[in-house]
């Protein structure tokens, strides 16, 4: 079902997409499903997407669940970013600390305007997303509760001290993802390091996300009492 949602497509051509809203730091689009229940998935797109690519998959995580789908703000080369590249595994820490702190508002404009309930929120970043979250939650280790990271890696140079023992964490990283695999293990400790519970899987794939990251993820906001079963 979601194979072909990867890094350099989006889903625009998507019907009955929600509208794009404005009205803070940073554009999104919210959905609100009929039968609504009090959680909340945050989505972080890949690079060159739109924040539309991952609302397939979240409802497939979660069909009750209340999306924010999240655009990037910074443009490289035309494509939508979290924060500049110089390699594609080397980055800007200018603009990742410029994005965190932004994104970091950004969240407590969003759970005032929408009477969110922290507790209830789970962050969904895919590969460049996953990078803002993980950055936000050691830059910002307030911010942040619960989080699931596809393909993500560590791209801070200098990491502050951060508390991330009450934050719990799912990662999921692609065997065959010949450019990003090796930084899932990284990543795992670095999190572990600083105190956060994290639940890290492999699966036979590539720097896509599929059906089976959906299938992980379902599984393990369930096994925290937190999400409806699909």
């Amino acid at each position: 079902m979601f194979e072909k949602q990867m890094a350099g497509t989006d889903s625009r051509q998507n019907e009955k997409i929600a509208a794009l809203r404005r009205d803070l730091s940073f554009f999104y689009r919210l959905h609100v499903p009929r039968n609504a229940s009090s959680e909340t998935l945050i989505l972080l797109h890949g690079s060159a997407a739109d924040e539309t690519t991952l609302m397939p998959l979240a409802t497939s995580i979660d069909p009750t669940a209340k999306l924010v789908a999240v655009r990037g703000r910074v443009v490289q080369d035309g494509d939508l970013r979290w924060f500049r590249r110089i390699t594609p595994t080397r980055f800007d820490q200018a603009s990742i600390r410029t994005e965190a702190d932004a994104f970091a508002h950004f969240i407590g404009e969003l759970t005032a305007l929408h009477s969110l309930d922290p507790e209830r929120i789970v962050f969904l970043g895919y590969s460049n997303g996953a990078n803002l979250v993980s950055s936000v939650m050691l830059l910002h280790p307030d911010h942040i509760q619960r989080a699931a990271l596809l393909r993500g890696m560590p791209v801070l140079d200098e990491v502050p001290a951060a508390d991330l023992s009450k934050t719990r964490i799912l990662t999921i990283a692609g065997e065959n993802d010949v450019t990003y695999s090796p930084f899932a293990g990284p990543l795992v400790a670095l999190l572990r390091q600083h105190g956060a519970q994290v639940d890290a899987h492999l699966v036979a794939a590539g720097h896509e996300f599929g059906t089976v990251d959906a299938d992980i993820a379902r599984t393990w906001l369930a096994s925290q009492g937190s999400a409806s079963q699909a």
